[in-house]
């Protein structure tokens, strides 16, 4: 399950640092949310949790 894509800030592991990304919600195995997209600068996956709302 994919909603729209927007926009988010993550920590991006391979720069070490946060980043403003583009990304689409989904649905963990563990039934969270989360949001994933990519680094606009290095090109890795960030992943972020989001609330339960």
């Amino acid at each position: 399950m994919a909603d729209s894509v927007d926009s988010y800030e993550g920590y991006c592991v391979k720069c070490k640092e946060k980043r403003h990304y583009e990304g689409e919600v989904r649905i963990s195995e563990s039934g969270r949310r989360m949001a994933r997209g990519t680094c606009p600068v290095c090109g890795s996956t960030i992943n972020r949790i989001l609330g339960k709302a």
